[in-house]
């Protein structure tokens, strides 16, 4: 492997570290930048398995979408829509990727590039200018090449027909999307029905995608700590594979999430009903997976950072994501100072009590999981009713009925300050709730629930500062430290 690291709080990589990335196929950097080639005016990504250009040939881009708006064409090899995405750090990178998750989910499809701006608190002069300087586009430069990439994802992957394809992506229509191939691919949709025969559908309502990461990926591990929190009704662990009921604007289904043997790739098989949510159903697979860690830089930072006797045991290790926020934050809450069985047990009522019934053809899946509208209209005396001690009841309508109110965005790369201090504002909720929400909710790689028993146990101290001063050495990556010293143990927090 190359000595190389790439952060943009650090310094960027010059173009010859980035030509010997490409060289030598570095699998850290897939995702991070692309490369385009002029003499063949394709991008491609790191691991491309193409005989490598020429170094004169190659202009190096910080995303997909700056590489399409300097006019290349996405490698038909290695797929630049299939890349892992990147972790982000920074105040201004974690901006860029929270406005990256809201274009993914649609939100410039029904609002404006001011709305959004104004949805993640900041000015649509400040939005554009970050995106600019991050992914080097505008916003709906950035939306166009995602519509453009997902539809070339469906075109190769699934039977849909070229309409669904079309609508599925966000385009108004077949001739929208017909116009923009030709313009930005210099193909038609058809010529990838032609080289690339679509996988068959696995059933007669489902479909099938693919997803990166960088390796290692310790899934085993990943599955155990979701298996120990899984809800009836709205999620199951068979086997190696997670399944969940899902719900997202006026769609519902359910997903399967597997590995696929011998590939640095996850296949996600979602029910058709999903089709026109699919990209923000992609979005929130890799969120709850962490696709976007670099392991490798991650575990070399811990080992060196007095982390090293229990990084054995961590290696390719995530840090568990939510598919759902509003879900997870109220498990999180329900999980305050009780077993974690104990938790589940708790949710699963919620879940029979409040969310509303799903048939499916998975043995298990039968709820979708209560939506922030429905907790924030319901009596406390209805949950306490259900076995919760009443200063978390109360905790759950008030979040709830936050949520609602839109004080507080619990998806990834929402404002970390922010929102922590508008959660701990609310009744029965405190420090370690917040961090641990952070973690799994806003994918805050320095999140610490410093004052955790269990860490204080592991690191041999009796008070939560003296975790707070060990710790100082493994920033930014205290919520990787966190689930390492938490999976070391049989019983993980």
């Amino acid at each position: 492997m190359l000595g190389l690291s790439y952060s943009k709080t650090d310094c960027m990589l010059t173009d010859d570290q980035h030509y010997q990335a490409l060289l030598s196929r570095d699998r850290r950097f897939d995702g991070v930048f692309f490369v385009g080639v002029a003499s063949t005016g394709i991008y491609c990504r790191t691991v491309c398995t193409a005989k490598p250009p020429q170094r004169k040939n190659c202009t190096f881009y910080p995303s997909a979408a700056a590489a399409e708006r300097a006019g290349y064409r996405p490698c038909l090899r290695c797929r630049p829509e299939l890349a892992p995405g990147q972790a982000k750090i920074d105040a201004i990178g974690r901006l860029a990727a929270a406005a990256a998750g809201q274009i993914e989910n649609g939100v410039l499809t029904e609002r404006s590039v001011a709305e959004l701006a104004q949805l993640l608190g900041v000015s649509d002069r400040h939005l554009r200018r970050v995106l600019r300087q991050e992914l080097g586009v505008s916003p709906i430069q950035l939306a166009q090449t995602q519509r453009l990439l997902l539809a070339k994802r469906l075109l190769t992957d699934s039977p849909l027909s070229i309409a669904e394809v079309a609508f599925a992506s966000g385009f108004s229509s077949v001739r929208r999307l017909n116009v923009l191939f030709k313009e930005r691919y210099r193909l038609r949709p058809t010529d990838l029905r032609k080289t690339q025969r679509p996988t068959s559908r696995s059933g007669p309502e489902t479909l099938r995608c693919e997803l990166a990461y960088r390796p290692p990926f310790h899934w085993a591990k990943l599955l155990d700590f979701l298996a120990g929190r899984a809800i009836a009704g709205v999620e199951q662990i068979e086997r190696d594979r997670y399944q969940r009921t899902v719900q997202i604007g006026p769609h519902q289904g359910w997903i399967c999430i597997s590995p696929l043997p011998t590939q640095d790739k996850l296949q996600v098989e979602l029910s058709v009903s999903l089709v026109a949510a699919i990209l923000p159903v992609l979005t929130r697979v890799k969120a709850l997976f962490d696709l976007a860690a670099d392991p490798v830089a991650i575990a070399t930072h811990l080992e060196q950072a007095n982390l090293g006797q229990w990084m054995p045991t961590c290696e390719g290790l995530r840090v568990p994501g939510a598919f759902d926020g509003f879900e997870v934050a109220v498990r999180a809450i329900l999980g305050q100072q009780v077993s974690v069985k104990a938790a589940t047990t708790l949710m699963g009522r919620v879940v029979q009590t409040f969310g509303s019934p799903l048939q499916t053809p998975q043995l298990g899946l039968t709820h979708l999981t209560p939506t922030a509208a429905q907790l924030a209209a319901a009596e406390v005396t209805s949950l306490t009713s259900l076995g919760i001690v009443s200063r978390r009841a109360q905790a759950i309508v008030a979040l709830a009925q936050a949520m609602v109110r839109g004080e507080l965005q619990l998806v990834p790369y929402a404002d970390v300050d922010v929102t922590v201090e508008r959660l701990k504002a609310l009744p029965g909720i405190g420090d370690w709730t917040a961090q641990y929400m952070a973690m799994r909710v806003l994918a805050y790689p320095d999140a610490f629930p410093h004052s955790d028993l269990v860490l204080r146990q592991r690191l041999g101290v009796d008070r939560p500062q003296q975790v707070w001063q060990i710790a100082e050495a493994w920033r930014p990556w205290r919520a990787y430290a966190a689930m390492c010293l938490w999976t070391s143990l049989e019983t993980v927090k």
